[in-house]
């Protein structure tokens, strides 16, 4: 008996110290950072990284402060003018991450995804990642910014001024704000957890990490797992507002959309000087503008927004084809209609 239960406590002690070896053997886990990987491999980009020695209250607090309050402090303890009247970062971009695949990012999926988490629905893409990727400022919003956009694509330093002043409507950064920002960013970067392997991919990586060898290889591997930049194409309203976009609608769905977004922005007026909420004079209201082509008609302002007038700086961004669907555009024409029955 005694024999049998020393046996039994060499064979745990085994088995614990095997997993303890595999574990701590490991170059990678899932709590590591997706740049510090790629680093291993033989790639890294240092040029994103905050410049600590700028003169202010450089600090991943001050860029959180910022993001989402829209004020920091200084180094004398004293708060920051608001950067903007209108718009905070978080009034368009969540922090988390909201998509399941990084790599194929899908509105459908981001909107359950939305629900599940309590998060909103957004017109702009999350800085979960942010400083993982690449090029900003995508696709179609060339057009609406014109030749602003040349300096941002490429840099994110020069994307964060743009947002500030163009998208939120606000001031200029001073230059110790846009490194706290991007102290913060940091603080919301991509880890291995956050992208979709399969075994094989993983071991790939772990022996390019070991053994020096098929690097770039590996180093692909890790890219391909996530969207470099967020694709952004501008779409029209339909031509025939009464008939709409050609597909029947999901009520359901469509019920997610206007408590994640709509409400997001104009419930209270959070955002907006128009007020939505959940009576049947405000369904009615929406039903009857959708047929037209007024500000309020929900075709028009999810497609094209609403832009910033004289004296009436705040407006409402577009939701981009990658944002929101045509179908998902029915499904909430769908809620709309029948809630004002």
């Amino acid at each position: 008996m005694k024999f049998s239960l020393s046996l039994s406590c060499l064979m745990l002690c085994f088995l614990l110290f095997i997993g303890w070896s595999n574990f701590s053997n490991k170059s990678i886990d899932g709590e590591d950072r997706v740049a510090n990987v790629l680093r291993k491999l033989g790639k890294y980009d240092d040029s994103k990284y905050p410049n600590q020695n700028v003169k202010g209250n450089v600090s991943a607090e001050a860029g959180r402060m910022l993001v989402e309050e829209g004020f920091a402090k200084k180094t004398n303890g004293k708060k920051t003018k608001k950067q903007s009247k209108h718009f905070v970062c978080t009034s368009c971009h969540n922090v988390v991450k909201e998509d399941d695949d990084l790599a194929n990012p899908d509105p459908q999926e981001r909107l359950v995804m939305s629900e599940q988490l309590g998060i909103p629905f957004l017109q702009g893409t999350t800085l979960y990642g942010a400083v993982n990727r690449e090029t900003y400022y995508n696709g179609d919003y060339e057009k609406k910014y014109g030749e602003l956009v040349e300096p941002a694509r490429n840099d994110i330093r020069e994307a964060i001024k743009l947002c500030a002043v163009e998208c939120a409507q606000g001031r200029e950064l001073d230059q110790w704000e846009v490194e706290s920002i991007l102290a913060y960013l940091w603080t919301i970067d991509l880890k291995m957890d956050d992208l979709l392997f399969n075994g094989e991919e993983l071991d790939l990586v772990e022996k390019a990490i070991n053994n020096d060898h098929d690097q770039e290889l590996a180093a692909e591997i890790v890219e391909s797992k996530y969207s470099k930049g967020a694709d952004a194409h501008f779409v029209y309203p339909p031509a025939d507002r009464k008939k709409g976009y050609d597909y029947e609608g999901n009520p359901e769905n469509g019920k997610l959309i206007y408590d994640n977004s709509c409400l997001h922005c104009h419930e209270r007026q959070r955002y907006s000087y128009f007020d939505l909420d959940n009576s049947k004079l405000t369904f009615k209201y929406l039903r009857n503008k959708a047929k037209g082509y007024a500000p309020h008609s929900l075709y028009q302002v999810i497609r094209w927004g609403v832009p910033v007038k004289s004296g009436k700086r705040s407006y409402m961004p577009q939701y981009t084809k990658e944002k929101m669907t045509d179908q998902m555009v029915e499904d909430l024409r769908a809620y709309i209609e029948k809630r004002a029955q």
